[in-house]
């Protein structure tokens, strides 16, 4: 968790996240003997769309309750190379001083879980902002943007019945906890160019506590 320097705003956001990409299960980008984001993902680059839910949120004074969020990224060969292209989908709810925030904090600049990630950017292809739906439905979560994204997933089966397999110290979006999942046939984005098919290829999801 990044420290609070004397001119950043103080902000922390509670919610929900999941994510679906084009590798096989189980990625190794974040799972394999080598050192995170290193190994070369299965299909030889890496699509992923990782959507997320703010619960309860506040940046400063400005309140982030109940909006969605999206951020797509295309890699090369290992995510750890950087060089990402990627998109961000702001819930068209969100008002100027909204946007601004959560540009702050999911574009890394806020600190936080993002600021990760963010070096690995090298190319945007801009921010749109539209109407996104996030849904939790028992183990299953899925979101959507019409004529662009439609993504869901469920948990991998486990030994017990009912329960998820968890994994820990995998993830800057949750390294406590970040369940492993399969993505649902339909898992599609098109937008800019691209076109990804992500059905029955990984995905993962965890709960969001984040703060500077």
């Amino acid at each position: 968790m990044a420290s609070t320097s004397p001119d950043q705003t103080k902000w922390s956001l509670s919610g929900d996240y999941f994510e679906a990409c084009n590798c096989n299960v189980i990625c190794p980008c974040l799972l394999s003997p080598a050192p995170p984001l290193t190994s070369p993902p299965t299909e030889g680059d890496c699509h992923v769309a990782l959507l997320f839910h703010i619960n309860q949120g506040l940046y400063g004074d400005v309140k982030l309750d109940g909006l969605n969020l999206v951020v797509c990224a295309s890699s090369d060969g290992p995510m750890g190379n950087g060089n990402w292209t990627g998109a961000t989908y702001v819930d068209e709810r969100a008002d100027d001083r909204q946007m601004g925030a959560l540009g702050a904090i999911f574009g890394g600049a806020a600190g936080g879980p993002m600021a990760a990630l963010a070096p690995l950017f090298g190319k945007s292809l801009g921010v749109k902002k539209v109407p996104i739906t996030f849904k939790i439905d028992g183990k299953v979560r899925s979101g959507a943007i019409p004529g662009v994204l439609s993504m869901s997933v469920r948990p991998l089966p486990s030994m017990v019945e009912g329960e998820e397999i968890w994994v820990s110290s995998v993830h800057p979006v949750n390294l406590s906890k970040l369940a492993l999942a399969v993505s649902d046939p339909g898992s599609t984005y098109a937008d800019y160019g691209l076109h990804w098919d992500n059905s029955g290829r990984n995905g993962h999801y965890a709960a969001i506590n984040w703060s500077s």
